[in-house]
């Protein structure tokens, strides 16, 4: 019976792969920076292997961001007292699944590169109630 990942280590790994995915670095690069096989940055992004505190620190200084980017965005609900006995992980968020495949595809990507350069918090705000308001609208009113 293959034990299921830690919801910790699947949302920081997802957390490293977007950043390096933002900064346009491949698994081979970030590997070799690292040492390791690109297998093994796969590893680390799928939460299949835990990323220690050294490398972890290693990677934030590779990626250019600080440690405590990816852990940014962790879901609300992960009871952190009862990881240690919990067998088959902590249910995340209904949306969590859905917006990690979106932050992860190539127009996600897209998006959120280049909103991130409107330095303009008002124009930033008014984007995301467009999109928001985009997004609920019918198809018939579309």
């Amino acid at each position: 019976m293959s034990k299921s990942p830690n919801p910790i280590d699947v949302h920081v790994g997802s957390r490293v792969r977007l950043r390096r995915m933002l900064v346009g670095m491949s698994q081979e690069k970030l590997g070799e920076k690292l040492n390791l096989t690109f297998q093994q940055v796969q590893k680390y992004e799928k939460g299949a292997n835990r990323i220690g505190s050294s490398r972890l620190y290693t990677i934030a200084s590779i990626l250019n961001v600080p440690v405590q980017f990816f852990f940014d965005d962790m879901p609300a609900n992960i009871d952190i007292s009862s990881l240690a006995l919990a067998e088959g992980g902590v249910a995340e968020d209904d949306e969590t699944p859905i917006v990690m495949d979106f932050v992860n595809s190539s127009e996600g990507l897209q998006l959120n590169t280049a909103f991130s350069k409107i330095s303009d918090s008002e124009t930033r705000k008014r984007i995301v109630e467009l999109v928001k308001t985009l997004a609920s609208a019918t198809p018939e009113d579309q």
